[in-house]
């Protein structure tokens, strides 16, 4: 895999791609798609529970940029953050405890403040 890899995010008729990092995690979470799940809202953050068990890279960190994706090992779940969570201080946008990034989403990602807790949301690879 290499940083080429890209995904497309489908949930509450917003469907947007994302580009994925070359890193354990990434191969990791690509390996298990397509996953289909369900969304919960935390702010402006989603995230859903997914069948991969990873612990915290190295470079694991709690504030993150809109965009980004991120898998959280404390709760095996899929990220996606586009605005404040309830853990934010200021303007940041923060994790509950920290993720290992993998991949952003390509375009603005404040699409996804339509999208409702309990809708599904489905994960695919994207054939280039």
């Amino acid at each position: 895999m290499t940083e080429g890899t890209r995904i497309t995010i489908t949930a509450g008729g917003i469907s947007m791609d994302a580009h994925i990092l070359d890193t354990e995690t990434a191969r990791e979470i690509v390996s298990c798609l397509p996953i289909t799940g369900r969304v919960n809202r935390w702010g402006e953050e989603i995230y859903f529970s997914i069948p991969v068990k990873m612990a915290r890279e190295n470079d694991a960190r709690d504030v993150v940029e809109s965009g980004e994706l991120g898998y959280w090992p404390d709760g095996t779940a899929f990220c996606i953050f586009f605005g404040k969570t309830p853990a934010s201080r200021g303007d940041e946008i923060r994790a509950a405890s920290p993720v290992n990034v993998f991949g952003r989403v390509e375009g603005d990602a404040t699409r996804f403040f339509s999208v409702k807790d309990g809708e599904e949301i489905v994960v695919t690879k994207k054939d280039l």
